[in-house]
């Protein structure tokens, strides 16, 4: 089974409550990878879960602490939150390029997934900035110049339109999902679940190593509660996972 980093999908709320004269603050705290966490756990998967504010210290900058692992998932996490750790921005230090490193990593052999959201991809107001990053080159996928999010509110049902180890048991009809970001497939790689006509789910290889990308969340609010109910649901991100990690040939080729 895989060792997994899970890196992002964490979230810090401010909010100003005022009454009449009175005003004051509170701040929560959330984290939204719980559903996929458990998802892996049951299929035997061991999951390292790195919220944002922890990534933006400790993700790994070298092949020897991605070895750590057999798939790196980035997940609501811009690339700015991986790029300016504390002593680039605060303190004017050069440190290594950490979305550089995962890419090599890839290219050696690693396997690296990125899952949908409004810091993933370009994301919200184009705020999670992949497109000219190092990943970029890697990523099975074209990504917009702007903000790339499709929203669905009403609910679109997406479909698997071709069968592959990374889908192997994931039904063919997915619940109604409530979001997505726009990319398109790059020309070697396959879009294995499609939604709208656009692909939702494709992979790829890149050197040695694979890759895949999710365009939509892995939990609320672009999965609806259904979709976290749905039977199929610990498939599609176990077999996925699975297929990153070489598990149906023993090892990656």
């Amino acid at each position: 089974m895989a060792r997994v980093l899970l890196a992002g999908e964490s979230w810090s709320t401010t909010s100003i409550h005022t009454k009449g004269f009175d005003s004051f603050f509170t701040s929560t705290y959330e984290e939204g990878g719980g559903a996929f966490i458990a998802a892996l756990e049951r299929g035997g998967h061991e999951v390292d879960f790195m919220p944002n504010h922890v990534a933006s210290a400790q993700f790994p900058a070298t092949t020897a602490e991605f070895d750590r692992y057999d798939v790196i998932v980035l997940s609501d996490i811009g690339a700015n939150t991986i790029l300016l750790p504390t002593d680039v921005f605060t303190r004017g230090q050069a440190v290594p390029d950490r979305l550089a490193a995962l890419a090599h990593w890839v290219h050696g052999g690693g396997a690296l997934l990125m899952v949908g959201g409004y810091l993933s991809f370009q994301g919200i107001e184009a705020k999670a900035n992949y497109r000219g990053t190092a990943l970029a080159a890697i990523l099975p996928v074209h990504m917009e110049v702007g903000d790339d999010r499709e929203e669905t509110p009403h609910g679109v049902r997406p479909r698997v339109v071709q069968r592959h180890a990374a889908v192997a048991h994931v039904p063919q009809e997915l619940p109604a999902i409530l979001g997505y970001q726009r990319l398109r497939m790059r020309p070697a790689a396959e879009t294995l679940i499609a939604v709208d006509g656009r692909p939702l789910l494709v992979v790829g290889r890149h050197g040695e190593g694979r890759v895949a990308a999710f365009a939509s969340d892995m939990g609320p609010h672009w999965l609806p509660p259904e979709f976290l109910a749905w039977e199929g649901f610990d498939a599609l991100w176990q077999d996925m996972v699975g297929w990153l990690a070489g598990e149906e040939e023993g090892e990656k080729e």
